[in-house]
């Protein structure tokens, strides 16, 4: 009997793979036998990461992929589409394609003692292509061999703040949203087009650590800010996220397990987005 989860094999992109939630993904696929190619921007960083991850293979006893690191600008057409052609000439397609690039400014935000006329409109833009037209353009570009193969999965990442505005967070939050809708206009899209072997969700997780929010939701001596309580107190589950547990979700996602899914946005939240009082 054939194994829905079977990832084997999957050459997958990852964007924006060298950041906390990026690498754990990263290590887990390659773990569970997909080829995997990280595209960042911090070449150091990204070496670092397939150091480790081969080590993490070479100690495995299971059937392992493996894994390389290509530095990128998601914002570059150009550099994007020497990616891709570079990735064809070594594995001859891409099967997943994951948009985890992303960011956030201190202008595009608006503090607790600031109002709407602090925005900075430049960085509030910057935001918004980084997140939004930084998923778009690896998405025209590496769409273009999965049509040609006739399958493929596109996963991009949304957010908490795609689902209601929260505050501070202006900039970050309109980018999201825009990816929310982005999948679901992409998945009709693709499907009408190009037939149902190319599918395109969303994950969109909670709370989850990273270098971006470490000091907004957590002090120097790792207890929580009012911001961090905030969030804990919102969450059923009474705590963060740990990288790892965005794993499964993105597994099925790109696995034939999920092949009659498309327009999705999966929450991996602990609850937070049902919270009520």
């Amino acid at each position: 009997m054939n194994n829905l989860f079977n990832i084997q094999g999957n050459v997958t992109v990852i964007t924006g793979g060298t950041g906390v939630l990026g690498r754990a993904i990263a290590k887990y696929l390659a773990l569970n036998g997909a080829r995997v190619v990280i595209l960042g921007r911090k070449e150091d960083v990204g070496e670092t990461i397939v150091k480790n991850v081969n080590q993490a293979l070479a100690s495995s006893t299971e059937a392992v992929g493996d894994i390389r690191f290509m530095k990128t600008d998601v914002m570059n057409a150009e550099v994007v589409r020497q990616n891709c052609e570079e990735i064809l000439s070594i594995y001859g397609r891409v099967d997943t394609l994951l948009n985890a690039a992303g960011g956030n400014m201190k202008g595009a935000t608006i503090g607790p003692q600031e109002t709407f006329f602090d925005l900075d409109v430049a960085q509030f833009q910057t935001v918004l292509n980084l997140n939004l037209t930084g998923t778009v353009i690896p998405t025209q570009i590496f769409l273009q061999p999965m049509v040609k193969q006739g399958k493929g999965s596109i996963i991009n990442f949304s957010s908490m703040a795609a689902f209601r505005p929260m505050t501070r967070v202006c900039g970050y939050a309109a980018a999201k949203a825009g990816i929310s809708n982005f999948t679901q206009y992409m998945a009709h899209e693709t499907a009408r087009k190009f037939g149902e072997g190319i599918r395109v969700n969303a994950i969109a997780p909670g709370f989850f650590i990273t270098e971006q929010n470490r000091s907004l939701l957590t002090n120097p001596d790792g207890t929580y800010t009012e911001r961090g309580q905030d969030v804990i107190r919102q969450t059923p589950f009474g705590r963060m996220g740990e990288p790892e547990e965005l794993c499964g979700t993105i597994h099925y996602l790109m696995s034939d397990a999920s092949k009659f899914v498309t327009g999705t946005v999966a929450v991996v939240d602990g609850g937070f987005n049902i919270f009520a009082m």
